[in-house]
């Protein structure tokens, strides 16, 4: 058995299939499922190929190999606690698309085990569906298997929702009886670790809809998984998936900064591997372009991150420590294949995840003060049990992991509502699925029986034919008016989203039809298609058809484009080269611009930006475009679009001596078309992620026209010139600003005048001062700077005022220190005091505030406070 690192394992299986099977290599696919709404995210080798599984798209071979990084959070609980779960692995697959099928696949398996790994063939075992009979012969003719290590299992085929699915053939490898269970009937299927899965074959022979059917496949694929880091484990002989040199560096960095040495503890361990998979997992999911948020991909992150800091706090961690941990991931994959961008953000990452960290902190602090809050409330009413509904809108609204919530009330031997917080969270997931189903896109159609390999685009065609229809993702010969559907062109001018870009709109006319294209998309193959809408007649497959592309709109984008990237050379120039593209959405009437930096950009350097943009424009200089090899595009410092990838020639767009980028988007000839830029904001939009909005050509100049009319209505009013107005404003806020410095001077001596009145009609009860009285106050602040006076003059003692405002009564009870000692408590007196002015409020013991809305009853709600008073210090 030959020792590999990770890195190594995984290029020696990718160069097996690749330079000795024939199979195209590609690189990872993101994270972010790409035209599929029924994924969160990757989750399986063969996610990114369901459409040429289906056959619904051609490949771009019908062998591939590749390593996919994935993410599954469904057993998150177990992560740490068991020798495999992780939320964060890599799946080695190789997979046939019509090609070859088991004859192939379980050989080429077992050579890459036996003669490349050098496995022991003695201890390899493998399962079986009952009915498939054939892979079982298949496998008795490998040379050297042992012929009694075959297990025919029920549960062999396999399949992760609707899609492509079949029977399937694990592999299995016995690792010693000291690594079972102990039990004499330890065997293939038992739970200990004695045998573990490496491989699993599947034999993808249907496709399964949403309503359960299994549907034959025309043609029968092949898609395979090993598990990277369980054939790590295997090849460095290491008990758990943790212990190989793909997660423990993150181990020990966790056990440094913890003081919590590896081994000693069960539970401990169990925190410090949380820690090592949730960071390995928070880095490639910031790498793949995923950013914390509280919903959806965003909030896996924000809840793996979250987990990780809990895991430290439970290690004794309380300051940060996660920016150290993607040190140690990134030289986890330092020169690795697929994972040039984890060195390149890494202090990006790092960045994004220490502004989490602290928001984190300051969620505990806040949920902390709300949970005490409750308990206090339970305390006093005898109770031991939180609902759930509280429990639920801690975690929910204020981001308080519920395991804590449980935890302090355990402490204070109460417990949450379980049955009740499960229902709640329910809902919440209802409400996601509904979501998720209302935004899904256009269904992709099965395009098998057509030859989609002629099609092309050309931005100089006038004219086309009518390849393919459909609607609902199902082909149809012809469409009628007022149906809208997908349509597919022999050649088409049209640009198709992506990059950022909206796709182009136009006009199809045939003669016997018109058809609106209000878009134009790009399916995972490549084939762009259209939407389209009839607005008369009709249109049908074969149709010769007439096209008008909407070239103001096109052109407006195309403006759009171009300034982008203007943009993002400026802003390197003025801000700094830590600002990379976190997205970006160009339309005919506007682009956004998403970047990485971690403080707002100020007003002088966005005045800077825009100058700069602007003086490029006014050069009128020629955009250059070039088809080229990619390397050499990176020499020559190409930028790339964040989380995209790229083939091995790419499309070069450049601006002489000021940007230049890899795009496919559409862009002026030069950038003198652009006419004007504009920015109109600058804003925070996720952690780390600033948002510029800006406008050009005929938008930008509108803008200026409407801000000019604004400043002219202003000068109008004033009654003064242009040039003049801001002297007048800054005139005008000074003699406000003096009016209101001579009323607050008023409302103080009135105060001064209320407190002496109130002063010299207190009361004492019990050996305690008590004033009370109504007030004159326009507001709440008002009111509690009353009280604040009279209580200092009091020097101890109660106050309680009262004051009506347009309608409403405010309320505020104050007690001294030596008040409170002695069962004063301002919070319950307000409390009562409120209910008799049809109101309601509370506080702490020392000051409390409430509100009502019968001011008649001022004078009955303050002999209500000093009869509760009364009853405290009794």
């Amino acid at each position: 058995m030959k020792y590999m690192t990770g890195n190594e394992l995984r290029e020696a299986y990718l160069q097996f299939f690749a330079e000795k099977k024939g199979h195209l290599r590609l690189p990872s696919a993101s994270l972010i499922p790409a035209n599929d709404p029924t994924l969160l995210m990757i989750g399986a080798g063969m996610a990114p190929f369901k459409p040429f599984f289906t056959g619904k798209m051609k490949p771009p071979r019908t062998r591939i190999t590749t390593s996919q990084r994935c993410v599954r959070t469904g057993d998150i609980e177990n992560v740490g606690r068991t020798a495999r779960h992780q939320t964060y692995f890599e799946m080695l697959g190789n997979f046939s698309f019509g090609d070859y099928f088991k004859k192939e696949a379980i050989p080429w398996a077992w050579e890459f085990l036996t003669d490349v790994l050098d496995l022991p063939k003695e201890k390899l075992w493998v399962t079986v569906y009952p009915k498939d009979d054939e892979a079982a012969a298949i496998w008795r003719e490998q040379p050297g298997f042992p012929q009694d290590h075959i297990v025919k299992l029920d549960d062999n085929f396999w399949e992760i929702g609707p899609g492509p699915c079949g029977p399937d053939s694990e592999i299995y490898i016995d690792l010693g009886e000291e690594r079972g269970c102990g039990s004499p009937d330890c065997a293939v299927g038992c739970d200990c670790d004695r045998y573990l899965e490496i491989w699993n074959l599947v034999f993808t022979q249907f496709d399964r809809t949403e309503d359960g059917q299994y549907n034959p496949l025309e043609h029968k694929n092949i898609d395979t998984g090993c598990g990277l880091e369980r054939l790590a484990s295997v090849l460095q002989n290491k008990k758990t998936n943790f212990e190989t040199d793909l997660l423990f560096p993150i181990i020990e960095y966790a056990s440094k900064v913890s003081g919590v040495v590896y081994g000693e503890n069960a539970e401990k361990d169990v925190s410090l591997k949380v820690i090592a998979d949730h960071a390995r997992s928070m880095a490639i999911m910031i790498m793949d372009g995923i950013l914390p948020s509280n919903e959806g991909r965003g909030y896996v992150l924000r809840r793996i991150l979250r987990r990780a800091v809990r895991h430290g706090r439970i290690l004794g961690i309380h300051d940060k420590f996660l920016e150290g941990a993607i040190d140690a991931v990134a030289e986890i994959y330092k020169g690795a294949a697929d994972f040039e961008e984890l060195a390149e953000k890494k202090e990006y990452i790092k960045k994004v995840i220490s502004i989490e960290e602290d928001r984190f902190a300051a969620t505990l602090a806040q949920g902390m003060e709300l949970l005490n809050g409750h308990i206090e409330d339970l305390k006093r009413e005898g109770k031991k049990v939180l609902p759930g509904e509280i429990g639920f809108k801690l975690y929910d609204t204020y981001g308080f992991p519920w395991e804590v919530t449980d935890e302090i009330l355990h402490e204070n031997e109460m417990e949450l509502d379980k049955d009740s917080f499960e229902k709640a969270m329910e809902e919440q997931r209802e409400r996601a699925r509904a979501a998720r189903q209302e935004n899904q896109r256009v269904a992709v159609p099965d395009l098998s029986g057509i030859d989609t390999s002629h099609l092309c685009v050309d931005e100089n065609a006038k004219e086309s034919t009518v390849v393919a229809i459909w609607k609902d993702g199902v082909l149809v010969d012809e469409l009628a008016d007022g149906e809208e559907a997908g349509i597919i062109l022999q050649s088409t001018p049209f640009y198709a989203e992506g990059g950022g870009q909206v796709g182009d709109a136009g006009l199809l006319e045939t003669e016997f039809g018109r058809v609106q294209v209000a878009n134009a998309k790009k399916l995972p193959d490549g084939t762009v298609y259209h939407i389209g809408y009839v607005e008369e007649g009709m249109l049908k497959v074969g149709d010769h058809v007439s096209i008008r592309i909407d070239w103001m709109k096109k052109l407006s984008s195309a403006r759009n484009h171009t300034a982008t990237h203007l943009l993002q050379a400026a802003l390197k120039r003025v801000v700094g080269d830590q600002v990379n593209q976190a997205g970006s959405l160009v339309m005919p009437e506007r682009l956004r611009f998403d970047f990485s930096n971690f403080e707002p950009v100020t007003a002088l350097q966005l005045q800077e930006v825009e100058r700069l943009v602007n003086e490029q424009i006014l050069m009128a200089k020629p955009v250059e475009i070039a088809q080229m090899e990619i390397d050499k595009a990176k020499k020559l410092g190409a930028m790339a679009l964040f989380g995209e990838k790229y083939g091995d020639v790419v499309r070069v767009v450049s601006v002489p001596d000021f940007s230049i980028e890899l795009c496919g988007g559409s862009h002026v000839k030069n950038i003198g078309e652009i006419g004007m830029f504009k920015i109109v904001s600058e804003t925070g939009i996720a952690s780390g992620v600033r948002r510029i909005e800006a406008l050009t050509g005929r938008a930008a100049i509108d803008y200026m026209n409407e801000k000019a009319e604004t400043l002219a209505a202003a000068a109008h009013a004033f009654k003064c010139r242009d040039d003049e107005i801001v002297s007048h404003i800054e005139s005008t806020l000074a003699e406000n600003k003096k009016l209101k410095q001579e009323i607050a001077s008023f409302t103080k001596e009135r105060a001064m005048g209320d407190v002496d009145t109130l002063l010299a009609q207190k009361k004492q009860i019990k050996d305690l001062s008590f004033a009370s009285g109504i007030v004159e106050a326009d507001n709440i602040d008002d009111l509690r700077k009353i009280a604040d006076m009279l209580l200092d003059r009091l020097e101890s003692g109660v106050v309680v005022l009262a004051a009506a405002h347009e309608g409403k009564v405010s309320l505020v009870a104050k007690a001294s220190d030596a008040a409170v000692a002695k069962g004063a408590h301002a919070g319950n007196i307000v409390k009562a005091a409120a209910k008799i002015v049809g109101g309601g409020g509370g506080g702490r013991k020392e000051m409390a505030q409430a509100g009502g809305k019968e001011p008649a009853k001022m004078p009955e709600a303050l002999q209500e406070a000093e009869r509760v008073l009364a009853e405290q210090l009794a």
